[in-house]
């Protein structure tokens, strides 16, 4: 067997955007008169993790907040902003899903994310993807360390009951693509509108659509 695992929300469908307006609203709902361009964003995007992102932007202006808070609210924004978009999947997504049952490959969505903001998308992208599109998800309560630790990866590789070797990751920040690589699975990288300019030479290509035969292919079919 195979398996092909789509590794964050954004390989699926760009949310990179509402995830940004979505941090700025939580600022403004925590009276804070911060605001994240684009630029201020994209920079922040080398690392995972929403709240260690608050935490860090508030180290660096000197202030003291509660950062899972405003996280939180961060979180609720964001799936409400989910349902509201008309979200689409990425290039090539629903063919991959089509290939991969078609060959009898396994999916899995290997995220780091909360269950609440998958929940979020899969509704919002039914029928062409839906929680049964996937044959494991796995999100932030599944393991204990988030990306780039390999944590998420080796539990989804267990779950499956396959070898690292035998499957592709599909990636679309460089933690996520450090992550894959840290378990040993071969992974593409499909950056979001603004991770476009990172770093993805761990991974074994960069793509702006996905080709469903190439990933099958890397999948071992």
């Amino acid at each position: 067997m195979s398996a092909i695992l789509f590794g964050s929300i954004s390989t699926i469908a760009d949310t990179s955007e509402l995830q940004r307006r979505a941090f700025n609203e939580a600022f403004a709902a925590h009276d804070l008169d911060w605001d994240w361009t684009r630029a201020d964003y994209i920079s922040m995007l080398t690392s995972n993790g929403g709240a260690n992102r608050v935490a860090d932007y508030a180290k660096s202006k000197g202030v003291d907040v509660d950062a899972a808070a405003i996280h939180a609210t961060k979180s609720e924004i964001f799936q409400k902003l989910v349902g509201e978009a008309g979200l689409t999947p990425r290039p090539g997504v629903v063919e991959t899903l089509a290939a991969a049952k078609k060959s009898d490959v396994k999916v899995g969505f290997v995220t780091t994310t909360s269950a609440d903001n998958i929940t979020a998308l899969l509704d919002s992208l039914g029928p062409d993807v839906t929680r049964e599109s996937f044959d494991i998800i796995v999100d932030s309560s599944s393991v204990s360390e988030p990306k780039p630790d390999a944590a998420s990866y080796t539990f989804a590789l267990d779950e499956l009951s396959e070898n690292a070797a035998d499957c592709v990751a599909i990636e679309d920040n460089e933690g996520g693509v450090a992550a894959a690589s840290a378990a040993g699975v071969t992974c593409i990288a499909f950056p979001n509108e603004n991770t476009a300019e990172g770093d993805f030479s761990a991974a074994v290509e960069s793509v702006g659509a996905l080709d469903s035969g190439r990933v099958t292919a890397l999948a071992g079919v």
